[in-house]
Formats: C-alpha cells, structure tokens, sequence
C-alpha cells in the first residue's frame, strides 16, 4: 500500500488550481441559518447560500427529518419505464401546480447541469418528433452559465469555462442584452435551422447581471415570431431568488423550458429538473410516442424529492418569497455603497436577492486573482462572498436580515481594502 502524505489532499475540488489549495483546505463542519463555522470554531456570515442555493438557510431540522423518514422507508430506487414513488409522484404534481405553463410536465434529473442539457435533448428531440430535424442549432448569450456538462460547456458564455474543445456542434452566442443581435443570429442562421434560445432571467456565475427592462419580454416575442423554443434556465434564480417560484414570473411571459435545481432542495440534497409547456411535451406523451431515450439512475429519486416537498413547505410557511422581496433593494444598495471604493469598477443588482460588485479592469488585468484576494481577505473578517473572473457575488440566504446586510457590507469593504 502506498504511503499517503497526510498534508496532501486527495480530494479533487471543483474550480480549484489544485497546487495551490492541496496544502490549505478551508474545512467547513456546522451550519445554522445564514452562519457556518470552520474546524477551528470560527464563525463565518454566509453571504453566498453556498452556490446560491441555501434559499432557507443551513441546518433545518424539517429538511433532515424529512429525509430521514423517507430513507426509512424508501432510501431509493429507479424510475426508469413504468417505475415510480410517492414523493416523485407529489412533488411533480406540486411544481406542476407552481409552474409559470400550462400542463407543466416536470422531468426530474440530479442537478443543473444535468438540467441544462435534458432540456437542450428534448428541444432538439422535440423539433425531431414535429417533423424539423433540421432545426439542430441552440443559442446562448455572453456572461451566460449553464453548467459545465457537454451542453453547458458548449453554451457557456464565460470564456475560461470553455475547456475540453471540441465543444457540441451547432452553438452559437449573441450579446447578453440585446434582443436585436438575437433576431439577427437567427435570420443570419435561417429560422429554420435554430431550436433554442436558452435565457437566465438574471446571468447569475457569469457576474450577476440582471436583463434590461423588456429584454425578457421582447425575446419571447422574438421565439415565438421564429418558432424557436425559449428556454429559461432558472437554475440560480429559481425558489425565491428572484421573488417567485420559477425566477421567470416576475416577467410576466410564459416559456417553453424551464430548467431548476439548487433552490429546489435549498441544496440539502441534489435535484434538479425541466418544466415543459404542455405543448412541448405533447410529442412525448402522446398515445403510441416512442420512448424518450434520456435519463439518470437518480431521476426521481425518493429521498431527494421528500427533501425538496419539505423545503416548499418551509418556504410557504414561512412567507420567504416575499421575504426575497424584501431583500432586493437592501442588497442592491449595499452593494452601491461599495462603488466608491478605488477598486470597484460598477455594482450591479436590484433585480432579486443576489448582487455584484465588479473590481476595476486594469486592476484585474495586472493581477487576474484579485477576485480571489478579496474574497480571502473578506473571509478573514468573517465573511463569505464568492469571487468570479473580475467579480465578487453575494446570493444569501433568504433568512438574511438588515443586521445581516450590514455585516456583509463591513466585511466586503474590509475585504477591499486588505486586497488594494
């Protein structure tokens, strides 16, 4: 047996330069409500909700209970042809309830990678089944994440995410806040040819960057004009991120996809899925439709499903997409009371419970870990905030007070200012 250097991890961490951090591993062990700790019984004001998905805050007693009950009883098993279970069965029926279509169908997978590229197979797949097979092309904006899959990977529209070339064919971008540059990629592709536009309602990883007025708008019209389906990946935004369900209904447009996961569970447990317009899924429900070949050993799976019906319940007992609401302008002016900072270019936000501030690009330019100093040094003061390329993001839990807003604020400038 090999010797094992015990200072060296052999935990492989996601966007991590492994050389640096197999030495030094920041260790989480508690959480309860918006605060962590770490090994060393330091607290720590999570200003992030992990991956913006912690929406009812660490260590709720329902969620763990509900899951306990559940492996029980019934820890797991497929899904696959006829195959079913009861939660399955009640939280399809619940978010179809929810949903912002009608005759919502929900397809449950892991998480949203695995969402984003369900839903580019059945936009694809659905143009197939209604005799346009040629419509194989699928449309991303710039800034935009969508995981990092094949699909993802192939649509993102972050540069330094786009690695392992050759990408899926047929995927095109356009700028992330122009309608205009859309209906121009589509006509330059021939309408005919193009399956989807694929849409946060906020670009979330990308540096928090919230549509213009009447962008969503105006792109539906622009899909539906083109038979194009519009996809609106609520992956981030979804379950009180932006004050409703679905992170789309503020719109007020109904979509034809709609990806989901992490808020789904408060990221207690991994699920993730699409919601379908009755007409999309029409072609693969109908009497004597061939099988939709597309599907995972975890889709549906009992106990992920009891985690995220106890996880609504929270929610709407406790009023928290209202409370979403409620912390849109707190955030957004917190993060405008940093812009006079020397190493803050711009502070965006006001459009749900998640903001950004963008550090100067010359700053960036000469040093490219910037982002990542900051958020170090705000993390020393107390404070997690999560850096992006040339961005730093907050997306807290729901349960965030004023009290709250303010510590993260104090913790940011700190940061900012050990990092100058």
């Amino acid at each position: 047996m090999t010797d094992v250097d015990a200072t060296d991890t052999a935990f492989w961490h996601p966007f991590a330069a492994m050389g640096a951090v197999r030495r030094s591993e920041f260790v989480v062990t508690r959480g309860e409500d918006v605060w962590l700790w770490d090994e060393a019984g330091n607290r720590y004001l999570d200003a992030t909700a992990s991956l913006w998905c912690v929406n009812v805050g660490h260590g709720r007693r329902e969620i763990a209970d509900a899951v306990a009950a559940q492996m029980r009883e019934l820890a797991t098993y497929h899904t696959f042809t006829d195959f079913a279970n009861r939660p399955a069965l009640e939280l399809t029926r619940r978010l179809a309830g929810i949903a912002p279509v009608p005759g919502a169908k929900i397809f449950l997978v892991n998480g949203g990678g695995e969402a984003i590229d369900t839903a580019a197979k059945i936009a694809r797949e659905y143009h197939v089944r209604t005799g346009h097979p040629e419509r194989t092309v699928l449309i991303s904006r710039r800034h935009g994440y969508h995981g990092t899959h094949g699909f993802g990977t192939a649509l993102a529209g972050i540069p330094a995410n786009r690695v392992a070339a050759p990408f899926v064919p047929d995927v095109v971008q356009v700028e992330w806040n122009d309608p205009a540059a859309l209906e121009a990629e589509i006509e330059r592709i021939g309408p005919e040819r193009v399956a989807a536009f694929f849409v946060e309602p906020v670009i979330g990883a990308g540096g928090v960057y919230p549509p213009p007025p009447g962008y969503v708008e105006r792109v539906r019209e622009i899909c539906t004009r083109h038979g194009v389906l519009l996809v609106i990946d609520s992956v981030i935004c979804g379950f009180g991120r932006l004050g409703d369900w679905f992170g789309v209904d503020r719109f007020g447009i109904v979509p034809d996809l709609v990806t989901f996961a992490k808020g789904i569970t408060s990221g207690y447990v991994q699920l993730g899925g699409v919601v379908a317009h009755e007409r999309v899924a029409e072609p693969f429900f109908a009497d004597g439709a061939a099988p939709f070949r597309h599907g995972a050993t975890y889709s549906g799976h009992p106990t992920a499903c009891a985690a995220a019906m106890a996880n609504l319940d929270i929610m709407e007992n406790e009023g928290l997409l209202k409370r979403a609401d409620g912390l849109e302008l707190p955030l957004y002016e917190a993060v405008q009371s940093l812009a006079d900072h020397p190493l803050v270019a711009e502070a965006r936000g006001g459009t749900g419970a998640l903001a950004a501030i963008e550090l100067d690009p010359e700053r960036v330019a000469a040093n490219p870990g910037l982002p990542g100093a900051v958020a170090a040094a705000a993390r020393r003061r107390g404070v997690l905030v999560r850096p992006m390329v040339s961005a730093l993001a907050v997306s807290p839990p729901l349960t965030f007070t004023d009290e709250h807003v303010e510590l993260m604020v104090e913790g940011l400038r700190g940061g900012l200012d050990d990092a100058s």
